[in-house]
């Protein structure tokens, strides 16, 4: 089942104008270089329940919440490689889980309805997940563009900047082109730290410089919440489209 990653660490969300982002970087830049992809291009297949189980918890702002995608930097290819990623949040500590094999595999096992026999601790969550939330499938397909850094003396702090987010509830394939209704204005960014330890005085400096504080901005969340949730409506026993 290919590479297995494990990440465990804090991520605190700024939403950010573009000239906030120029001051950031023009501060960045002294501390920090940009990693080996670049900007790149990061697509995502939410899965969720019928009737929107899994998002609808997350809005809710629990002190758990727990999350099934799989991603992949750029447009796959049948046989190119995505990662399969479980995401759990509690107490504002996350904790990411995934394995990498081909999206056609991917594919396939998230789609069986049968156990299906892992090789790993993690194989094994993601199965014990689906087995949990029942009639998991795919409902959103989310894209951005990201640019992401890391300290130069290797210290384990990363900042991440997405802007042009996308999200759509159709072409339910990351072998498809990015695209759909539009998560940000013009002129915002999204900007994310992933923090291990403790922020580096230097941002804190900055974020209190040019009054930027964190928002709890979550981008499905959002999409279900501005496009889902308005064609939604209520009838006895679940949900179906309006």
């Amino acid at each position: 089942m290919g590479d297995i990653n494990v990440f465990k660490r804090y991520e605190y969300k700024y939403l950010i104008t573009v000239r906030q982002k120029e001051k950031i970087l023009d501060e960045i830049f002294k501390y920090m270089k940009l990693d080996s992809y670049g900007r790149s291009a990061i697509c995502n297949i939410y899965y969720d329940t019928d009737d929107f189980r899994l998002v609808r918890n997350s809005i809710e702002k629990p002190l758990y919440k727990e999350k099934l995608r799989v991603r992949s930097y750029g447009k796959a290819k049948e046989n190119g490689k995505v990662f399969i990623e479980l995401k759990k949040k509690y107490e504002s500590v996350v904790y990411k889980r995934r394995l990498s094999m081909s999206n056609s595999a991917a594919e396939k096992w998230l789609a069986s309805s049968e156990y299906c026999q892992t090789d790993s601790q993690i194989g094994d969550e993601i199965e014990y997940f689906r087995h949990f939330y029942k009639g998991l499938k795919p409902q959103v397909f989310l894209s951005y563009e990201r640019e992401a850094y890391f300290m130069k003396d290797g210290s384990d702090f990363r900042v991440t900047f997405d802007d042009n987010i996308f999200a759509r509830s159709d072409r339910l394939s990351l072998t498809e082109d990015p695209g759909g209704y539009p998560l940000l204005e013009n002129d915002q960014v999204m900007m994310e730290l992933k923090i291990s330890a403790g922020m580096p005085i230097w941002m804190a400096s900055l974020l209190a410089e040019e009054k930027i504080f964190k928002t709890s901005f979550s981008k499905y969340g959002t999409y279900y919440q501005e496009v889902i949730y308005p064609k939604l409506s209520v009838i006895k026993g679940g949900y179906k489209y309006a």
